[in-house]
């Protein structure tokens, strides 16, 4: 049985304070988890969002500062835990939409191709394993039972699942134990699965330390922080919210 820390979408960009990445590696130190599960958009590429409109042309200067920050969120949330100098958890992370915003770039300008890449968000350095998307879809790993992705598709059209009751959601498509981000909301279900085996949901939330102007009124939905699994096993797991107000509070001592 093993304790799985999850981190869900932080969209580290430009002209944003990344303090708060620190928080992570401090508590990674005081909890010991196994597994650390970055569940994607850690980078948010905003200087690529034309892509997905087709509207503006791409500009290397903002490309480089977004790929900057990122790298930045990283260091911070890395350097707690390095300079302990002990045996590092296993560490994954899940490539989400908005870093596959770079590969969508290089397919509608192919002359981008060899000037910008995935390796510039250099993750190679941070996580042992980082998993690609799948075609047009976020790659899936599973890790002790749970199946992570950034978000799970539904149908042939590869839609996120989603809905009034996400998690629940989650189940009754997927009929295992799964976990993902991508919504920014918190939301958790369990059902049973035969006669003693249960199955179990959980969107993750996001962990940022700001509201972006795109969100509007929807941003009063999201759930700020991480997610903390403990004894799982075969997909079952005793679970943990913890928000980043408690973070900050629990390690407002701790000087980086």
């Amino acid at each position: 049985m093993t304790v799985h820390l999850i981190i869900p979408d932080q969209h580290a960009q430009p002209d944003v304070p990344n303090a708060h990445a620190s928080l992570i590696g401090h508590l990674i130190n005081s909890i010991h988890p196994d597994v650390v599960i970055n569940i994607g958009d850690a980078a948010d590429m905003p200087s690529l969002c034309s892509y997905d409109r087709g509207t503006r042309a791409f500009e290397g200067r903002r490309y480089k500062r977004d790929i900057s920050a990122a790298i930045e969120y990283q260091d911070r949330l890395w350097a707690p835990v390095k300079k302990q100098k002990k045996k590092m958890p296993r560490r994954v992370l899940l490539i989400g939409n908005h870093e596959q915003r770079i590969v969508k770039a290089t397919q509608i300008s192919p002359e981008l191709e060899g000037t910008i890449g995935l390796g510039d968000l250099q993750y190679e350095q941070y996580y042992d394993q980082v998993v690609p998307y799948v075609g047009a879809t976020p790659g899936i790993i599973a890790i002790d039972g749970v199946e992570y992705a950034h978000y799970f598709v539904s149908g042939v059209m590869g839609r996120p699942i989603g809905g009034l009751h996400p998690a629940a959601s989650l189940l009754s498509t997927r009929h295992v134990s799964s976990t993902c981000g991508h919504l920014h909301l918190a939301d958790y279900s369990i059902r049973n699965a035969g006669e003693s085996a249960k199955i179990m949901g959980c969107f993750a939330g996001c962990y940022q330390d700001f509201d972006p102007e795109f969100a509007g009124v929807s941003a009063k939905l999201w759930w700020s922080g991480v997610v903390v699994k403990r004894f799982v096993n075969a997909g079952e797991y005793d679970i943990q919210f913890i928000s980043l107000n408690s973070l900050k509070e629990a390690f407002k001592n701790e000087t980086d």
